[in-house]
């Protein structure tokens, strides 16, 4: 099972922000930060994290995500969850 290109993991990213908070994919962008740039709060947050386990069939555990600032560490957490 190949892991994703990074332009798909952050489209998929892109959905899950959109879903839960209504901000455009667009503005979902590899060097934004969820809390200081997205406005994304911790609950939203964890959502999106537990959504995305599903969506790129990984693990990210909780003390993980809390080092996951920008949307590039998600989708690098995801490439190599993946890989």
């Amino acid at each position: 099972d190949m892991a994703q290109s990074e332009q798909e993991i952050l489209e998929g990213i892109a959905e899950l922000v959109n879903e839960e908070t209504g901000l455009p994919k667009e503005s979902v962008e590899m060097d934004k930060s969820f809390t200081d740039d997205l406005d994304i709060d911790s609950l939203s947050m964890t959502s999106i994290v537990v959504q995305a386990e599903e969506k790129f069939d990984v693990k990210i555990p909780d003390e993980d995500t809390k080092n996951l600032r920008t949307v590039r560490d998600v989708v690098n957490y995801i490439q190599q969850a993946q890989g």
